[in-house]
C-alpha cells in the first residue's frame, strides 16, 4: 500500500536530492499545490512526486529552469495551455531523437575503438591491426562491413 504523505528527507532520498534543492524547487512555485503541517514541515503526496518526477526529467534533457517553470505553470493553467505543453514535448522529443542519434554513432566509434585495440593489444603491436583500420566517417555512418564471425 501506498503511503499518502511523505517527508522531505524522504523525497530527497527518493529522487537523490539535497533536502535544500527540494526547499528551492517549492520557493520558486515548482512543486503545485505542496502542503506543509501545522508545523511548517512541507508534506509530498503522489501529484507533488509526480511534479518532481518532471522537473528532474526535464533537467535531464537540459531544459533551463525557468522553462521548466513556464511548464509547471501551465499545467496550474489548466486546458487553455495544452497545445503549449504538447509543443513542448513534441520538440522535446525531437531533440533527444536527434542526441539518441549522435549518441548512437558514438557508440559505433568506441565500440569499434575498443575491438581496434583489444585487437592491437593481442597481438601486441598497432602494426597489424592498423593495416585494416576503417574510416570514423564510414564507422560513424554504419557503412562499415560487419565482421565475418
Amino acid at each position: 500500500m501506498e503511503k499518502n504523505s511523505y517527508t522531505i528527507g524522504e523525497i530527497a532520498k527518493m529522487f537523490n536530492l539535497s533536502v535544500s534543492t527540494l526547499r528551492y524547487y517549492d520557493q520558486e512555485g515548482l512543486i503545485p499545490n505542496l502542503n506543509k503541517d501545522a508545523s511548517g514541515h512541507r508534506k509530498f503526496n503522489s501529484e507533488n512526486i509526480d511534479a518532481i518526477e518532471i522537473i528532474e526529467c526535464l533537467k535531464e534533457v537540459n531544459m533551463p529552469l525557468k522553462d521548466i517553470k513556464l511548464f509547471m505553470k501551465w499545467n496550474l493553467e489548466g486546458d487553455i495551455t495544452l497545445a503549449n505543453r504538447l509543443s513542448l514535448f513534441i520538440n522535446l522529443d525531437k531533440t533527444l531523437k536527434k542526441r539518441l542519434e549522435r549518441l548512437e554513432e558514438i557508440l559505433r566509434i568506441i565500440d569499434y575503438k575498443k575491438e581496434y585495440y583489444s585487437q592491437a593489444v593481442m597481438d601486441g603491436t598497432e602494426k597489424f591491426v592498423s593495416k585494416n583500420k576503417v574510416s570514423l566517417l564510414e564507422i560513424k555512418n554504419d557503412r562499415r562491413i560487419p565482421k565475418e564471425k
